[in-house]
């Protein structure tokens, strides 16, 4: 890959031509010149200065984008040259899917031992950024990402349920939302697709958390459920994360618990779908034995 777009590709994840330059082992004028003579060749503008902060024009935008595709492309070249085929996936994907979704597939995919994976379980901005900075082969997501930007295709819908006690009268019923608010809610931590998804369709109803009698918000799904099955609270999490669970009750809310798309995301122009599509045929194998 040409050195100036590997410059312009760690500057658009720095942001900083001193970081950039210190991540290079290159001085920051090296940096510099790099960058003007890659906007002298396009004839473009790639960055300017607000103050002191240093921004992406359209055209670099533009640029970002294909040179990450550019990336995967020779990466894939290297490989095929040497007559070697990927085995190492790196994957991405968000709490609720890295945690109670994969696993079925990721033990499909190491009954290979010439198969190798690493999983990053983290919120949807850190996962996209590592696709940018070519960190990930592919990520899993239950959180917005730019499509115009990134490819993707629909893994499935999963059901948002509302959980409570099992003795709570709450249990099995369809309620309004109404109902809930005299309840403390056990929420998610900020950032998190599962509190984000909740917040948008409370407010959609024209309710916001402040309106529950009591908030509390927990990082660990494991604590959750724990409270919930305690009598605590009610929280509303992905159906998957309390399939099989005896401890706590379902109910569903209009408007609050509607399915939710789980996307796998992607860098355009590489190969990264087909090795998706490989990875997830685990997961698919072990569903149709159900």
């Amino acid at each position: 890959m040409d050195q100036k777009l590997r410059t312009f590709l760690v500057l658009c994840q720095t942001m900083n031509y001193r970081l950039a330059a210190q991540r290079l082992h290159l001085s920051q004028p090296a940096v510099t010149k790099q960058i003007q003579a890659l906007e002298q060749s396009l004839q473009a503008k790639l960055f300017h200065y607000d103050g002191h902060t240093l921004h992406k024009t359209e055209k670099c935008l533009l640029l970002e984008r294909y040179a990450i595709s550019q990336q995967h492309q020779f990466e894939e070249l290297q490989l095929a040259i040497a007559d070697k085929k990927r085995l190492k996936l790196r994957i991405g994907a968000t709490k609720t899917i890295g945690d109670y979704v994969l696993i079925d597939a990721i033990k499909a995919y190491l009954r290979s031992p010439a198969h190798e994976l690493s999983l990053v379980v983290d919120n949807t901005q850190h996962l996209l950024q590592m696709l940018d900075e070519n960190r990930l082969d592919f990520a899993i997501i239950e959180g917005n990402f730019s499509k115009t930007k990134y490819d993707s295709y629909l893994l499935r819908m999963e059901p948002f349920v509302g959980i409570c006690g099992k003795d709570s009268p709450l249990c099995g019923k369809h309620v309004p939302i109404e109902q809930l608010l005299e309840e403390t809610i056990i929420v998610r931590e900020e950032g998190s697709g599962t509190r984000r998804i909740f917040e948008e369709r409370l407010a959609a109803s024209g309710y916001g958390l402040s309106d529950f009698f009591r908030e509390i918000s927990i990082s660990s799904f494991v604590s959750i459920k724990a409270l919930v099955a305690g009598g605590i609270g009610i929280s509303f999490l992905y159906h998957s994360v309390v399939a099989g669970e005896e401890t706590v009750g379902t109910f569903t809310v209009e408007g609050v618990t509607e399915p939710h798309a789980f996307h796998v995301v992607y860098t355009r122009n590489t190969n990264a779908r087909k090795y998706s599509e490989q990875f997830l045929a685990g997961q698919s194998d072990a569903a149709a034995r159900l």
